[in-house]
């Protein structure tokens, strides 16, 4: 080869040279843009992908879907309540979060609370098309008012009368009626025995390990619970029916039977025949924005309740059990003390945060370097809903509109990411009062490239690192010189 053409292929390899480290140049310029900037090329996840994320979620955060009450993600002083049942507990129904609790632990038969673990059973069997709740149901002689032991509460069933399912559980929720619990569980089962199966089942789906039943209607104390328990209970119940509340607990009179319940011989009569029973639940109209349980009482549990009310939007439950008492009288006024003072503390004290994520959703775009320099989300892994102390403003609410949100995550991952797994974690704080940590996790696979990928990616990642460390040197002096 002539010097001539050796010096062009020199120059022309010097040429290529210079524009591969050109290219290079403007790739790693661009990546380290978009490293730095990763929110413009984030691809939204689709609705399916969504539904990939939730699954990986609950499965490597399985207190997503725990139906169990939790407590308060903070400390707080006890409050000093004056509450006489021997077994109390008062909990957040959007967060589960344990508010006060008292001897919660201690087992104690539910008397008539059981009805609503009833009810519960009742509306699963019309959920799953078993029955109607505006089917006739006939009614045995077992079920019939004066075949019941004389102490038994009642809505007076008797024989050849015309009722529907929806007619029993007012009967259920508002007299406590134990014939209204003999006729609906025979109805929906071939026996007692198999719906008490179910009772049963309900109850240990979720979790429930101290609560058992041998009959539906709670006279007999071999049923048992715990006021956890039932809470725990008594909470998923309103969450998954909320309409039993309207429909059948926060109905203040019970009539029955009115004429067209009657058989054809007596109708006659019209409603003369009717007998008036007012909600057992005598905190209906005490406490503002209640709108249920239910009641119960037998010699060996003594004066129990579940309380239900909404205060500003945030719904409150409580449970007492073993409240004092010789008489009705006596019992109802010592439920209305403790109760009061329980919802009392709860509308004074708490108020629910909730995000948004239509409107603001915590999510944090992050690159992933080492993966030919993808992009991904962190999300957090738990919802963003929790209880908040009153410890700022001139109430609870006020506490609300006071939580901000602080983030800790990379900018830049290394060498790939997994879904589900941790790169982050959001912060909920008052002032310097942190209230609540959640994960912030990958929202998405991305998997790390080979050995030439992971160096290019190190690179990637150190640029920008310096970058970032430049910029805000930069800022840094530039706010103390102004």
């Amino acid at each position: 080869m002539s010097k001539k053409n050796r010096s062009l292929a020199s120059a022309l390899s010097a040429a290529c040279i210079l524009f591969a480290l050109t290219a290079f140049i403007a790739i790693c310029v661009r990546d380290v843009r978009a490293v730095m900037n990763p929110t413009s090329l984030i691809q939204p996840r689709t609705q399916e992908e969504n539904a990939v994320l939730k699954n990986t979620l609950d499965k490597k955060f399985p207190e997503r879907t725990s139906k169990a009450l939790s407590q308060l993600p903070y400390s707080l002083q006890t409050p000093n309540l004056n509450i006489k049942a021997r077994s109390a507990i008062i909990v957040d129904v959007a967060t589960g979060s344990v508010l006060y609790e008292k001897n919660a632990d201690l087992p104690i038969p539910p008397a008539s609370l059981t009805k609503i673990v009833e009810m519960y059973v009742l509306f699963q069997a019309a959920e799953n098309n078993e029955v109607s709740l505006d089917d006739i149901v006939p009614l045995p002689p077992q079920c019939w008012s004066e075949n019941l032991p004389p102490d038994a509460s009642r809505m007076y069933l008797g024989k050849d009368q015309r009722v529907t399912l929806r007619e029993l559980m007012l009967g259920l929720a508002i007299a406590s009626g134990n014939d209204a619990s003999i006729a609906a569980a025979n109805y929906v089962c071939r026996s007692m025995e198999e719906f008490v199966q179910r009772m049963n089942a309900a109850v240990t789906s979720i979790g429930l390990t101290h609560t058992h039943f041998v009959e539906s209607s709670g006279y007999s104390e071999l049923n048992t619970t715990t006021a956890r328990e039932f809470a725990t209970f008594a909470r998923m119940y309103i969450n998954k029916y909320p309409e039993s509340l309207e429909q059948f607990h926060s109905q203040g009179v019970l009539k029955y039977p009115v004429a067209k319940n009657l058989p054809p011989e007596l109708r006659s009569k019209g409603d003369s025949l009717a007998i008036t029973q007012h909600n057992t639940n005598k905190l209906l109209g005490k406490i503002n924005g209640c709108d249920g349980l239910k009641t119960g009482y037998i010699d060996e549990s003594g004066y129990n309740i579940s309380v239900t009310a909404v205060h500003n939007g945030n719904r409150f439950l409580s449970v007492t059990m073993g409240g004092p008492g010789n008489t009705t009288a006596e019992g109802n006024a010592y439920r209305i003390a403790d109760n009061t003072e329980l919802f009392d503390y709860a509308f004074s004290s708490f108020a629910d945060y909730t995000c948004s994520k239509e409107e603001t959703p915590h999510e944090y775009a992050a690159a992933v370097t080492g993966a030919k320099t993808k992009f991904i989300m962190l999300v957090p892994a738990y919802p963003e809903t929790f209880t908040v102390p009153f410890i700022t403003g001139s109430s609870p609410e006020e506490s609300v509109m006071a939580v901000k949100t602080e983030a800790s995550y990379p900018q830049c991952i290394e060498g790939g990411a997994v879904q589900g797994t941790q790169y982050g974690t959001l912060y909920y704080k008052i002032g310097e009062h942190t209230l609540r940590a959640v994960p912030l996790v990958a929202d998405r696979n991305i998997e790390s490239s080979g050995f030439i990928g992971r160096i290019y990616g190190k690179l990637i990642y150190s640029l920008s690192q310096s970058l970032l460390q430049l910029d805000f040197s930069t800022r840094s002096k530039t706010e103390t010189n102004s």
